[in-house]
């Protein structure tokens, strides 16, 4: 009788242990999906806003940070691949990488454009997402091999913010005006590479905050 009560005892120790281990996965699973969809209390790059000429853009520096990255494929490619590289760095801070750790969503979402090698070579995009304060020092390694780790340096950039629903051809007309800006201020910046980022997840209707950079030429 006593031996048959230890193990009811222990059957129901292991029964509880599961379930607040299921209940603690669930927890963060939920807290990352709420971040990602939401786009709230989420940490970003630092960066320190420089003096301005004009108010049709901004001039930011950022400091040298590690992102996880993707390459998503060509410029034509651009607004049917978003979705497949955003859920690619998705998974990675849900836990598939090699510690196996969840890592919180931060913002912004940039994607890098830059021209291809060669003359008749379309331009690439790489979707990032910024790697928060705690993992910085040694973020865990991507397990999916299109997946990597990136340590941009200092750089300064020229900034547009617009707002509503985005897309490729938004993002070039959004481009376009901030070199019609910068070029009337003589800035110099190099116009075959840039970045777009986003702030905001699909299910935000209002107040949607879009940017686009360009690199400022030292």
């Amino acid at each position: 009788m006593y031996i048959k009560s230890q193990k009811y005892i222990l059957f129901f120790k292991f029964l509880l242990l599961t379930y607040v281990s299921l209940f603690y996965l669930a927890s963060n699973m939920f807290k990352t999906v709420k971040q990602a969809l939401f786009s709230s209390g989420l940490q970003s790059p630092t960066c320190t806003a420089l003096e301005n000429e004009g108010s049709e853009y901004e001039t930011r520096q950022y400091e040298a940070a590690k992102w996880v990255s993707t390459g998503i494929g060509t410029l034509n490619d651009w607004d049917s691949v978003t979705g497949s590289g955003f859920m690619r760095l998705f998974n990675y801070i849900q836990g598939n990488n090699e510690k196996k750790v969840k890592i919180d969503m931060t913002v912004p979402v940039t994607t890098f454009i830059q021209p291809g090698e060669g003359p008749a070579c379309e331009s690439s995009l790489t979707m990032s997402f910024f790697i928060p304060n705690e993992h910085q020092e040694e973020p865990p390694k991507p397990s999916d091999v299109n997946v990597f780790i990136e340590e941009r340096p200092q750089m300064t950039v020229y900034v547009r913010t617009f707002g509503g629903f985005t897309n490729a051809a938004k993002s070039q007309e959004q481009l376009l005006l901030l070199s019609e800006s910068l070029k009337k201020d003589g800035k110099s910046l190099d116009e075959n590479v840039y970045y777009t980022a986003g702030y905001d997840s699909p299910f935000k209707l209002m107040n949607r905050r879009n940017e686009v950079w360009f690199i400022a030429k030292p």
